[in-house]
C-alpha cells in the first residue's frame, strides 16, 4: 500500500519476483476494505496515504482486532514519526528512500513471527524446502522451480496434510488480478507434479476432487 501508483506498482513488481502475492491499496479507505475482505500475511502500510493516511489505518487495524504484521514506509524521518508509527500497532519502521535487499529481510523476519512461518526448512516426507535460500530438494536431489512455482509449493508446505482449495491459493499465491475463472492452479499444479513427483513411487501432491489440493506427508502412491 503506497502514496505514489508508480512507486507502489515498482515495489509490487519487485516482490512478485520474490514469489509474494501483492494487493495494492490506492488510498487509506481502499486499503481499509481489502483488509477487511482479504487474508494478509504482511501488510506494507506508506503513511502518507490520501484520504486516510497510514496511521488511521494502523489504529484502525489494531482497534478491529487484526494482528496481521504491519510495517510502515515513509518519507519522514523524525523520531516522533516512527514513534507514532510504532505506538499505533505497526510492527516495524522503514524510511525512504531504501534498500529493496534491507525491506526484503524485514518482510522476513516480521513473517517468521508467526508461527505457521518460523521454520526455515519445512520437510515434508523427503522433499526440503528451505525458505531462506528458496531451494527445493527431493531425496537430495535439488529441483528447479520458477518463482510462482515455489511460492506455490512454499504455501501448500506450510499447510502439509491439509486440504487446500483454489480460493485460499488464488488469495495466498497470486494477487487480485488472478481470473478465478482461468486453470491457472491446474497447470501449475500439474508442473509441480512432475518436479516433484515424476520418478518417485512415493506421491507428495495430491488432488482431492471437489475441495482442492494437500501436499502430503503420508504414504499414498496414487492422486484422489
Amino acid at each position: 500500500m503506497e502514496d505514489q501508483s508508480e512507486a507502489a506498482q515498482v515495489l509490487a513488481k519487485g516482490l512478485r519476483e520474490q514469489s509474494y502475492a501483492v494487493d495494492i491499496a490506492r488510498d487509506g479507505e481502499a486499503a481499509l476494505y481489502q483488509t477487511s475482505i482479504n487474508d494478509y500475511d504482511l501488510i506494507l502500510l506508506d503513511v502518507m496515504l490520501p484520504r486516510r493516511n497510514g496511521i488511521e489505518v494502523c489504529r484502525n487495524l489494531r482497534a478491529s482486532g487484526s494482528a496481521v504484521p504491519v510495517l510502515m514506509l515513509t518519507a519522514r524521518d523524525a523520531v516522533q514519526d516512527r514513534v507514532q508509527g510504532l505506538d499505533t500497532g505497526a510492527d516495524d519502521y522503514l524510511t525512504k528512500p531504501f534498500d529493496f535487499h534491507e525491506l526484503l529481510a524485514r518482510i522476513r523476519a516480521l513473517l517468521r513471527r508467526a508461527p505457521e512461518l518460523q521454520q526455515e526448512t519445512l520437510e515434508i516426507a523427503d522433499l526440503v524446502i528451505n525458505t531462506r535460500a528458496r531451494r527445493v530438494s527431493r531425496s537430495k536431489r535439488a529441483i528447479e522451480l520458477t518463482t510462482k512455482e515455489y511460492a506455490l509449493l512454499d504455501y501448500l508446505a506450510r499447510h502439509a496434510d491439509e486440504v487446500v482449495g483454489r480460493a485460499q491459493i488464488a488469495e495466498h499465491v497470486w494477487d487480485e488480478n488472478y481470473d478465478p475463472f482461468s486453470n491457472l492452479i491446474e497447470v501449475y499444479m500439474q508442473r509441480l507434479r512432475r518436479k516433484i513427483d515424476d520418478g518417485h513411487s512415493r506421491k507428495l501432491l495430491r488432488t482431492i476432487r471437489g475441495e482442492g489440493y494437500m501436499l502430503s506427508s503420508g504414504t499414498s502412491t496414487s492422486n484422489v
